[in-house]
């Protein structure tokens, strides 16, 4: 973390960009983008020290913290660059940096600048150096970044100040506000999740890691619940998953990176499980109730390098495609540090095949990106299959995130909105779709990913576009609706196999049926006309049974169907 010696600028090879481009990634391009974090980070922080000394704050100056910091690198540099580049870190500094800049909301200000000082303080304890510091303390509780929580007995509620003392690995707490005793923890560290215990101590809880498998050895990722910072965005409470909950996600990373590493490491879709770097669970605290199968929300941002935010699913191939979409997510955050590849307006009127609203052509590229690696995902489990099915679940993935991809990617290509190396970048996973739509995947698998993918679509445009003629000078901008609301996407993974004994209009569509289909969304649309489901099912299997110019435009602008359709 000394800065004292200057450094040549960072460039990034050409191969590494390519490499980046058509999706994957070798262990050279990882480590430039990790590089490149490492040198954001210190900017980041620079940028911050610059202007705390005008934040009013009970706290210990600014210059204190950044002396035992240094200290610290100095002794062992190795620790505390890991605590600089944890995915936390990056959070808490965009977060802390918006919040100077008046656009982001929080807590009181002094307690997030005063994150430093903690973190200042784990940099001491880490690598065995001295710090005293006062600290910033939460209902009595004092966050140490990568080590865990500390918790002041007899403490005020709320936000009060504290004073933390390490020397020789151990720490001493006391209030600076209270007579209460201090606390003295001897050594403070994390522990493995897959020692299924509680918390040793009442007054210490330790961050659990998750033990990842790669090529060439294990690493040691946070299973984060106490950060702050961990969320990505505001701060927020810590959230403790119970002893049981903590060994269920070990297990089940366990079974998740075994797939990962199944096929190789740095082509699209593919990923050294080391390189993850904190994974941080969401909404679930419990192994009770029984997670379902697939993954209900993940997130990744790119001040987090590394680090994903998962509701653990109960099926381990679900946690391993989620590892790949948001591994990727963090590549292209990483890249577009050091690269403007688009102009982007942030007006949101693009269609991202995987979303229910209109997107921005950043959010799209993100996604295109995001969705190119899970088509690689499936596409590697599609060639190791052994059973039909299994076949048919890879093979139905692949084919319709590899349509979907290409289609946001034929978006990007022509808003004119790409820079020079944005249209490197693009044309680059252009490329690698083009090289997969010619790969051969089941005939009745095929229809199905094209039925699904011309569904969302269809049911997007239904309900986000109002039915109103496209504008001369700007046809492909639609008109949006103003009372648009979020909806649930069911026949994505819906259509994943095909139904044995279809009854809905849904289940006939996947089934094959496309007249049966048709007759039961004409059913259903004669007690509700303007039902956007049924009506873009209705859509897609009139043109399945029809497919002529008249269909293909009904597909191409569905919101001006008139009039609605009675059979």
């Amino acid at each position: 973390m000394t800065s004292e010696q200057p450094r040549p600028p960072l460039r990034m090879p050409s191969h590494l960009f390519e490499e980046l481009a058509v999706g994957g990634g070798s262990a050279e391009a990882l480590a430039f983008l990790a590089r490149g974090e490492r040198v954001r980070r210190l900017l980041l922080l620079r940028t911050l020290l610059a202007r705390l000394d005008a934040v009013p704050t009970p706290l210990d100056a600014p210059a204190e913290a950044w002396r035992i910091l240094k200290n610290a690198a100095a002794k062992d540099p190795g620790r505390v660059e890991r605590l600089l580049l944890a995915p936390q870190t990056g959070s808490w500094l965009g977060h802390v940096l918006r919040r100077l800049h008046g656009t982001a909301p929080g807590p009181e200000l002094w307690a997030e600048t005063g994150h430093l000082n903690a973190f200042a303080v784990s940099a001491a304890l880490r690598a065995g150096t001295e710090a005293d510091l006062t600290v910033p303390l939460a209902d009595g509780a004092l966050i140490l970044p990568g080590l865990g929580m500390a918790r002041l007995p007899g403490a005020p509620p709320g936000l009060s100040v504290g004073r933390a003392r390490a020397t020789g690995g151990e720490l001493t707490l006391v209030s600076e506000v209270t007579e209460v005793p201090a606390l003295v923890l001897r050594d403070p560290a994390p522990v493995p999740a897959a020692e299924d215990l509680p918390d040793p101590a009442p007054h210490w809880v330790p961050l659990r890691t998750l033990t990842l498998a790669g090529p060439s050895g294990t690493a040691a990722a946070p299973l984060d619940d106490l950060d702050p910072y961990r969320d990505l965005d505001d701060p927020i409470a810590p959230a403790r998953l119970d002893a049981e909950e903590a060994a269920e996600w070990q297990r089940l990373v366990d079974e998740a990176v075994g797939i990962v590493i199944a096929r190789g490491m740095y082509g699209p879709g593919r990923l050294d499980p080391t390189e993850i770097r904190a994974v941080v669970p969401w909404g679930r605290t419990s192994v009770l109730p029984a997670a379902p199968p697939t993954v209900r929300l993940s997130a990744s941002s790119g001040d987090s390098y590394g680090g994903m935010v998962i509701a653990r699913p109960a099926d381990p191939l679900a946690l391993a495609e989620t590892f790949i979409h948001e591994f990727q997510h963090s590549k292209l955050g990483a890249l577009l540090h050091h690269f403007r590849l688009l102009d982007d307006d942030r007006e949101e009127r693009y269609y991202a095949p995987w979303r229910a609203d209109p997107r921005h052509l950043t959010g799209l590229l993100h996604g295109a990106y995001a969705f190119t690696g899970v088509a690689g995902f499936w596409r590697d489990r599609m060639a190791e299959a052994r059973r039909p099915e299994t076949v048919e679940v890879a093979g139905y993935h692949f084919a319709l995130r590899r349509t979907q991809s290409r289609l946001a990617v034929r978006t990007l290509l022509v808003s004119g909105r790409l820079t020079v190396q944005g249209r490197a970048f693009v044309g680059g996973l252009a490329r690698t779709l083009d090289g997969w739509l010619r790969e051969p995947v089941p005939v009745a698998t095929l229809v199905r990913a094209r039925m699904a993918a011309a569904l969302h679509r269809t049911e997007w445009r239904l309900r986000n576009v109002l039915p109103v003629p496209v504008s001369p000078t700007a046809p492909d901008t639609p008109v949006f609706r103003t009372d648009r609301v979020s909806w649930p996407d069911t026949r994505t993974y819906a259509f994943a196999v095909p139904p044995d004994a279809p009854r809905t209009a849904d289940e006939y569509l996947a089934a094959g049926d496309p007249a049966a289909a048709l007759t039961r969304y004409a059913d259903e649309l004669s007690a509700d006309p303007d039902e956007p489901h049924a009506l873009a099912g209705w859509i897609v299997a009139r043109a399945a049974l029809d497919p002529g110019r008249t269909t293909r435009r009904m597909l191409a602008r569905p919101e001006l169907l008139q009039p609605l359709p009675s059979g």
